[in-house]
């Protein structure tokens, strides 16, 4: 499993579009009510996840190419959870393409979004 390269963070702390909340995420219950104001959740498969979608959260969750058998196979959504969008690799260690199809769908999120907020 990759893990984030020491100058990851250093990288986020410079960028002023970011918060950074983790500090204040002591339990569960601190995570919940984060959650619970975010408009959208992008994670990978954690418990966050589960949370997101629990809570009732539009949540899309980036899987691997052999995911958890909760998430079934060949589906982008879910029969459990109604907000989850699921965005699956196509080959093991390949999320280049998952986060080219996020991308694309955060830009049309964006603009739907831009069009709510025109009127």
């Amino acid at each position: 499993m990759r893990r984030s390269k020491p100058q990851d963070a250093e990288t986020l702390r410079e960028r002023s579009d970011l918060v950074d909340h983790t500090a204040l995420l002591t339990d569960f219950a601190e995570t919940a009510a984060l959650v619970s104001c975010l408009d959208l959740v992008i994670t990978v498969d954690t418990s966050v996840a589960h949370l997101a979608v629990a809570l009732g959260r539009p949540t899309w969750i980036l899987l691997p190419h052999v995911a958890d058998w909760r998430w079934l196979l060949d589906r982008s959504d879910s029969p459990w959870y109604p907000t989850v969008r699921l965005f699956r690799q196509t080959a093991a260690r390949e999320y280049a393409s998952v986060l080219d199809r996020v991308r694309a769908e955060l830009k049309v999120v964006q603009s739907q979004f831009d069009q709510e907020r025109a009127f």
